[in-house]
């Protein structure tokens, strides 16, 4: 048998595919591999669109058990016509070639978005959640149960929409003779997302993959998987008698109902979960409707918008502006729940459409020099002011906002997220003179505990740049007593730098002057 490595040090049996024509199929380049298939990017000829062309490894073609299972997956995929599913599209072997030719999702899997992305804001947790739901609940309609829902199976796609992959564990009903994985030393399922009862070898159904998913949402939410171990075995047992540490602690700034939801769903007995994806489904709608409300958009923005790796671009004084606002998370726990939809709302439109805004925009950007003043758009509503803001990212656009005659009390949320991301603006720019009135703005007796936080903290970074140390350690001291109220990472950092530049400064002879 022809072997040959690929590019990441792996034997592959029969060489690489690439350049070969399979029927209807011209495979283009490899994409990745599995245990039982490797994956090309391919383009059906006939129909002149781009496929993903998974074929059966060439060791594997003798063995009939791996062959009734490929062409397992292939029946549980196809059965299956919905949104946020990958669908198939042929199933065929050509020249002894086995292979599942199926939609091709140009975007990356969650896992890899995940890791780009620490603690994710409201509006995107829901979105995610509520698709995959939406898979797993037809999927279950059909009495097919996936078995190994991780986020490697969980593809984004780059306009925002969630597609459930490999169905190739999948059991589908009434199987007369099914494939006993166990005795060919294929994993059933993966040990991080495992349910207790898959773990135990025990019949599975539905709420197994209630289960798994509940594990993907907590490594969603709160950057890791729920159990880990040097072992399988370890992170195994975990799953049959280790409770989770709670959400609620390692995500204080997401709202309760969704924390509980995740460990409902990560609930040991199949019985505590949630009956059904529907009703899991119907639980998230609710929450959504509760905390983002009707002003939100029905679609979020792509997700390969946000995470980009600005480490590349120059000058550097221009990445530098560009990480700190791009690294900002979205602010927490407001005075209310009608405050916590616009939050939720305010993270996700500046995490998803102004992070590409910032680095791709042709003129007046970060990398090149302003010409001409750009022209701001006066809008109907404040909040689709917000969103131009949010759009282009630019000073003037949020001003703007802030500018916009408020038509009803909740307008002032959009008010005050302008004003603080203006701050952020500012203080990344060393423009401390303009960032000051707005921190002073911020901590008013109007403001709630988070936004006087922000303010303070603000204050403190931009009077220590103006080099008014003393007036600066003040501000410090006055903010001591709202510390637990500022979740925004940049700002942590900021005012960090700002003590250290104070405590330096004021250590010296004739350093408290201010002016």
């Amino acid at each position: 048998m022809n072997t040959q490595v690929d590019q990441h040090g792996d034997d592959l049996p029969d060489g690489d595919l690439s350049g070969r024509q399979l029927g209807d199929y011209r495979l283009l380049r490899r994409l990745g591999r599995g245990a039982m298939a490797v994956v090309y990017l391919a383009e059906q000829c006939s129909l002149n669109r781009q496929v993903a062309f998974k074929v059966l490894r060439g060791d594997l073609v003798d063995d009939e058990t791996y062959v009734r299972r490929f062409e397992r997956e292939a029946k549980a995929a196809a059965a299956l016509i919905h949104a946020n599913i990958v669908q198939i599209h042929e199933v065929g072997c050509v020249d002894q070639v086995h292979f599942i030719a199926q939609e091709y999702v140009e975007g990356h899997n969650l896992r890899s978005w995940i890791a780009q992305h620490e603690k994710p804001d409201l509006a995107h947790v829901l979105s995610i959640m509520s698709q995959v739901a939406s898979a797993l609940a037809k999927a279950a309609a059909r009495g097919i149960v996936h078995r190994d829902i991780k986020p490697e199976n969980i593809l984004l796609t780059r306009n925002g929409e969630i597609k459930v992959a490999d169905f190739g564990l999948a059991r589908l009903p009434s199987q007369g003779d099914p494939v006993e994985l166990t005795q060919v030393g294929v994993t059933l399922g993966t040990p991080l997302y495992m349910s207790p009862e898959q773990v135990e070898g025990k019949p599975l159904d539905p709420r197994s993959d209630l289960y798994s998913f509940g594990v993907t949402c907590y490594h969603l939410i709160a950057g890791s998987p729920p159990f880990s171990g040097q072992t399988s075995l370890s992170v195994a047992v975990q799953h049959l008698r280790k409770e989770p540490e709670p959400l609620e602690r390692l995500r204080p700034d997401l709202p309760r109902p969704l924390c509980q939801m995740v460990h409902r769903m990560l609930a040991k007995d199949p019985k505590e979960r949630y009956p059904s994806a529907v009703q899991l489904l119907q639980e998230l709608r609710r929450l959504q409707q509760e905390y983002l409300g009707s002003d939100w958009p029905d679609e979020l923005p792509g997700w390969a918008t946000t995470g980009l790796d600005t480490e590349s671009f120059a000058p550097i004084q221009a990445t530098q502006r560009l990480q700190a606002v791009m690294n900002t998370t979205a602010l927490s726990k407001p005075a209310s729940r009608r405050r916590w939809t616009m939050a939720a709302a305010a993270g996700a439109i500046f995490l998803a459409g102004a992070a590409v805004a910032w680095v791709f925009a042709r003129t007046d950007s970060l990398l090149t020099p302003a010409t001409t003043k750009p022209r701001v758009t006066s809008e109907k509503s404040i909040l689709l002011q917000y969103l131009q803001a949010a759009r282009s990212n630019k000073p003037e656009a949020w001003l703007a906002v802030v500018d916009f005659k408020p038509a009803k009390p909740t307008d002032a949320y959009y008010v005050r997220r302008a004003q603080q991301q203006l701050i952020r603006i500012h203080l990344a720019a060393g423009d401390h003179d303009s960032a000051l009135p707005l921190c002073d703005a911020l901590t008013g007796p109007d403001s709630d505990d988070e936004l006087r936080a922000f303010g303070q903290a603000g204050r403190v970074i931009a009077l220590s740049g103006k080099h008014r140390f003393k007036d600066s350690a003040d501000a410090d001291e006055d903010f001591v007593p709202l510390a637990d109220h500022l979740h925004d990472r940049t700002m942590h950092d900021w005012l960090e730098a700002a003590r250290t530049k104070n405590a330096q400064a004021l250590s010296t002879p004739n350093a408290t002057t201010t002016y």
